[in-house]
């Protein structure tokens, strides 16, 4: 005989759990069916002592049961006495194999045999048994985990937490906590932000990290895991270190066959889409419900609010609205015309490209950190070489790109539908033009992190900002009158490859005649020389290779290389072969290029026989240089020790320039031969002293220059994230008297910086100290001032790009 209820609920989560209490309350007949012999197994699942959150903080909880931040052990023991007295029936150890039937009169069949009758069903079953699995490989004897039960486990063990959402980093905190454990503990992020933790979560981290209990490896992955030793693809290369566990908490995905097989539509067909939900929980079958972490709001104040919510749409109440809709009206009510939120949710949903593929509960979650703003036709959303790295997406009318520095009314538009400013969100440089509203338009403006979020969690959105981002860099690249309709089978064909350092994408000697753009980092090409691989020439991101086998057939000619960790954007041969047919004027581009290419292959080739010691030479200094840092360096300060005098002027100029304190060290650095790379800023291309500044002081100038303002809190995490040691914390010295001053009556300091000591005696009691480091004397007329100050001409501040070739070292005498 069956049990016949109202409603079925199916896991006993935070979702599940408080619409059971719901149910109770209401009076309504329910089942709480949990294949285990506790609730919330997910909360049960949690590290001991684990401490939860409450947020979103200013989102109310509308749940029968209590909840807020707190340790694991209590929260679960408030849960289980407030279900036992709201007389919550629950059906422990029953796992439902099943749902078949339809509304009204469904049939869920344990894997017992038992079945329960229920008219509706709601699934809270959360995504924690389908955790996303290591791609790397793992070999014989080698402890991999996904789930960590009791930190205090451990002891005396050198353990690798893959994973930077917040699971990843409370386990490693974990970990961690206690040194007396003798843990070696290390976490693993792919990318140089955490995106998807709570912002409590990352402080935490990166205090334990400042204060040594743990080490986060940023931008890196496990390419191998092997019985007590881990292989890690970073961004200077590949690292091999003690690993006696890796515990990975990569996320999860939704159990579809499971659910599908119940009848339940998913968004896409991709692994990690949710299912299709209308704004009261229901699926694409009638009467079957999805909440919680498998609706795609893993937040446990949002499953809870979702529990009751659902429970009151399925007693009849209808009327009521989510816990965040006053949140969101306030978001929306600035914009032009009366709809609903849920009205203006869709309107967004289906306008704009990147959210298409979200589901109507991910869209309430977006917006809550998202703006949306309305433009009348005219103004300016963002002006050239304004700081920004937030993302635009327009859902109504266009807008104008000023293309030009100095005609604004040339302009190329961007239509409804699409986004702009993902050069700033890649790149972190500032705008790149200037841009203004065509018409009225109503843009979202999605900030860094959210964008981010967003992309590692709604596949189809990445795949649409990559799309237009490759789209755009190759008709900015080639230009030649193309249009998006004339590249658009090119781009379609292309996949972007992130390439380790040292990695090769074009290898001397093979065949193939894709073409290469770099998108970000840098590549050196060489040319095998009596056996050996000689220093040709360095591409800076934005360049391209490979044209030379399209053109002219044959095999490669020359072997190219990441100089960093870099990522290409591959073009496939025939299309774009396709493309340079029908427009000659690419074609012409192209040949140009080559032809430049073939200059320095004949160069070398010339000096091969006669000169292969100079050839060492320029190959030896140009692997140097890349050593040093220049590869991915937008402008570096070189020395050459011949014509150095060591008379110091260009650092006393450098601290004269900057409240005196120098930003160059003209005796600290490497030096090859006698050409000197001091400590100074490489304004690198992707800054790592940029990934972690709370107050987001630092910025990328107009003219490339990598600058501090005076927002810095003096937190250090720049200086710790510089793998140049180029920055430096200290307290500003008070300000220079005049020269005559000085001379006559011994004010303050002389020329250059001041001594430590002079400082800290002279100081007012102040210790508050800054980030100090090279700006590139932006906004000094004249220039750097080191390069200024050197009698010899000894000092030279050039762009690697600039310099960085064998023609170019012959001439500087290298």
């Amino acid at each position: 005989m069956s049990d016949r209820v109202r409603i079925a609920i199916v896991g006993s989560g935070p979702a599940g759990l408080s619409a059971a209490a719901r149910a109770a309350q209401l009076g309504l007949s329910h089942v709480l069916i949990e294949k285990t012999d506790h609730l919330s197994d997910t909360i049960y699942k949690y590290q001991k002592g684990k401490h939860v959150m409450a947020t979103p903080a200013q989102l109310v909880l509308r749940s029968d049961l209590d909840f807020g931040a707190g340790k694991r052990e209590v929260i679960l023991g408030t849960w289980n006495d407030q279900t036992e007295g709201a007389r919550v029936t629950v059906r422990y150890k029953a796992e439902v194999a099943s749902i078949t039937g339809e509304q009204g009169a469904f049939t869920l069949t344990l894997k017992d045999g038992a079945t329960i009758d229920a008219e509706t069903v709601v699934l809270a079953i959360g995504t924690q048994g389908n955790p996303n699995l290591v791609r790397s490989t793992v070999g014989e004897g080698a402890q991999v985990q996904y789930q960590l039960d009791d930190p205090a486990e451990y002891n005396d063990e050198h353990i690798f937490v893959v994973g930077g959402g917040d699971a990843g980093i409370e386990n490693a905190l974990g970990l961690a906590a206690d040194a007396a454990q003798g843990n070696v503990v290390h976490l693993l992020n792919r990318g140089a932000d955490f995106p998807t933790a709570k912002s409590a979560n990352v402080k935490a981290l990166q205090s334990a990290h400042d204060t040594g209990r743990l080490t986060i490896h940023n931008e890196t992955t496990a390419s191998a895991i092997e019985r007590g030793e881990i292989v890690l693809d970073t961004r200077d290369g590949e690292v091999r270190l003690k690993c006696d566990r890796v515990i990975a908490r990569m996320g999860s995905a939704p159990p579809r066959k499971f659910v599908e097989a119940a009848g339940v539509a998913f968004a896409s067909e991709d692994r990690l889409a949710f299912p299709v939900l209308s704004p009261t929980f229901e699926s694409s079958t009638p009467g079957i419900y999805v909440i919680g972490a498998l609706a795609g709001y893993p937040l446990i104040k949002h499953c809870m609010n979702q529990g009751h919510d659902v429970v009151e749409f399925i007693h009849g109440n209808t009327d009521l609205k989510p816990a965040d809709e006053p949140i969101l009206e306030a978001k929306f009510k600035d914009l032009p015309g009366r709809r609903s939120v849920d009205e203006w949710l869709e309107f967004l949903r289906t306008r704009i490209s990147i959210l298409e593929g979200m589901t109507s509960l991910q869209m309430r979650e977006f917006m809550l950190d998202s703006v949306a703003r309305f433009y009348r036709a005219g103004d300016v959303i963002f002006e050239r070489n304004a700081p920004g790295s937030s993302l635009f997406a327009i859902a109504e009318g266009s807008v104008l790109v000023e293309v030009s520095q100095t005609d604004p009314s040339i302009t190329v538009p961007i239509e409804q539908g699409s986004i702009f400013g993902e050069v700033g969100l890649i790149s972190g440089r500032r705008r790149g033009a200037t841009i203004r509203a065509g018409e009225d338009c109503i843009a979202v403006e999605i900030s860094r992190l959210a964008a981010l979020k967003l992309q590692s969690q709604v596949p189809a959105a990445k795949s649409e900002i990559a799309r237009i981002s490759i789209e755009r860099q190759l008709l900015q690249m080639f230009g030649s009158g193309l249009t998006k309709s004339d590249v658009a089978e090119v781009v379609a064909s292309a996949e972007v490859l992130s390439i380790k350092a040292g990695e090769p994408v074009i290898v001397e000697g093979d065949t193939g005649d894709d073409i290469f753009v770099i998108r970000t980092g840098s590549m050196i090409v060489e040319k095998k020389i009596g056996g050996k691989p000689v220093f040709l020439s360095y591409l800076p991101a934005g360049s391209y290779v490979g044209e030379m086998a399209l053109i002219a057939g044959g095999k490669r000619t020359a072997t190219v290389r990441a100089a960093i960790k870099s990522e290409v954007i591959k073009l496939q041969g025939s299309a774009f072969r396709s493309l340079m047919q029908r427009k000659p004027a690419l074609l012409d581009r192209a040949r140009r290029d080559m032809a430049a290419r073939q200059d320095v292959n004949t160069f070398i080739e010339a000096k091969k026989d006669g000169f292969s010691s100079v050839v060492d030479m320029y190959s030896n200094v140009a692997t140097f240089l890349v050593e040093q840092g220049v590869g991915e360096a937008t402008d570096v300060l070189l020395i050459d020790e011949n014509l150095c005098v060591g008379c110091d002027n260009c650092e006393k100029a450098c601290a004269d320039s900057h409240e005196g304190l120098s930003r160059l060290d003209r005796e600290a650095g490497k030096t090859f031969a006698h050409l000197h790379v001091p400590t100074s800023c490489r304004h690198c291309e992707h800054p790592h002293c940029m990934a972690d500044c709370p107050p987001n002081a630092i910025h990328r100038g107009p003219d490339g220059e990598v600058f501090i303002d005076d927002s810095c809190i003096g937190c250090g995490n720049c200086q710790r994230n510089c793998p140049y040691g180029v920055i430096r914390m200290d307290a500003v010295p008070p300000k220079k008297p005049s020269l005559l001053s000085w001379l006559l009556f011994g004010a303050g300091p002389g020329p250059g910086e001041p001594s430590k000591k002079w400082t800290y005696a002279h100081a007012s009691g102040e210790t508050a100290k800054k980030a100090i480091k090279c700006d590139m004397c932006s906004g000094i007329e004249g220039g750097p001032a080191c390069v200024r100050a050197c009698p010899t001409g000894a000092a030279i501040r050039v762009a690697p790009e600039e310099f960085l070739s064998v023609a170019r070292l012959e001439r500087s005498g290298a």
